[in-house]
């Protein structure tokens, strides 16, 4: 073999991964796996949607707050409730809370409350709350309020993870990952 030879089939063995496919193909594959994995949750998660039920497994919790206390979450029924389950280690959940602060200022007198149930410890959650200033109730849930969580349509048991009820008790809107300003402002128009 020439040196030319050697160096093309070095070349071209490259480009092949350990099975023999070309990695592009292999790529494409790993692509079209992943998007056809994407839609099969999607649609399993969108037929065991929550959106219109009652939030009775909501409203029948019962957790502690950042002093100790324990709050029912049936006392805000009636109100524009925004549940926010967050962790003080998620950064995406770090990064939505101010403009719920800012919401919560600015629509708390007209029925809006904001409740942000913590998967996380009480200290932890107490010096971030303290932080950033945070003005609506931080409920305390631990691990345990992944399971609730999953009962309101986190069928990935992510976070963040928001669910917003409506004043009659019903589930407007669940949101796995951040809920952008848009997306919010848009509840608050439509339901407010």
């Amino acid at each position: 073999m020439t040196d030319q030879t050697s160096e093309h089939l070095l070349v071209a063995g490259a480009s092949r991964g350990a099975a023999g496919i070309p990695r592009w193909l292999a790529v494409a594959l790993a692509g079209a796996v992943a998007l056809a994995a994407g839609v099969f949750v999607a649609r399993t998660t969108a037929d065991s949607s929550p959106i219109g039920q009652e939030a009775s497994a909501l409203f029948g919790v019962t957790l502690p707050d950042l002093e100790g206390r324990e709050q029912k979450l049936e006392q805000w029924k009636g109100k524009l409730l925004v549940v926010n389950f967050w962790a003080t280690w998620c950064a995406p959940c770090r990064e939505e809370m101010p403009q719920f602060i800012k919401a919560q200022t600015e629509f708390g007198a007209k029925g809006l409350q904001f409740v942000g149930i913590a998967v996380d410890q009480a200290d932890k959650t107490q010096q971030f709350a303290k932080e950033i200033g945070l003005n609506y109730p931080a409920l305390v849930g631990g691990m345990g309020a992944m399971q609730l969580s999953k009962t309101l349509g986190n069928e990935m048991m992510a976070l963040p993870f928001t669910v917003v009820v409506g004043r009659n008790g019903r589930i407007l809107h669940t949101q796995l990952g951040p809920l952008k300003q848009a997306q919010l402002d848009s509840l608050l128009s439509k339901n407010l």
